[in-house]
């Protein structure tokens, strides 16, 4: 992260600091997990859209992904915590979604994890 002064728009000559972040708000935040946590971030947000633009209710969906409807409304308000990758995966292979894990050697002592959205 990178921190930088610029001008403040409400007071003229004032300035304020700001830090730009790194693109992942959990490793920002200094969460364990941060790639994880970002992966299911992502996951849950591509089920919640999947979801609203096919217009099903809460009950559509939770039939749909084999979960209660409390469970739904914790995916379409982006609280997917409880839910591992793997489950999050399995929600959208029952959406009728293609999901494809590529593992691959990383030029690094330590791997990470993404997620590529089509």
């Amino acid at each position: 992260m990178t921190r930088k002064t610029v001008k403040s728009t409400k007071r003229p000559g004032a300035t304020k600091a700001v830090t730009e972040g790194s693109g992942n708000v959990f490793a920002d935040l200094g969460l364990p997990n941060p790639e994880q946590e970002l992966m299911k971030a992502r996951l849950t947000l591509r089920i919640h859209r999947i979801i609203q633009d096919r217009g099903m209710t809460q009950m559509e969906a939770a039939e749909a992904l084999g979960i209660k409807q409390p469970h739904v409304s914790w995916l379409m308000n982006n609280r997917a915590g409880s839910f591992s990758v793997g489950r999050l995966l399995e929600f959208l292979t029952r959406l009728g979604q293609d999901v494809e894990v590529t593992v691959r050697p990383t030029r690094r002592d330590h791997g990470e994890m993404s997620v590529t959205l089509g």
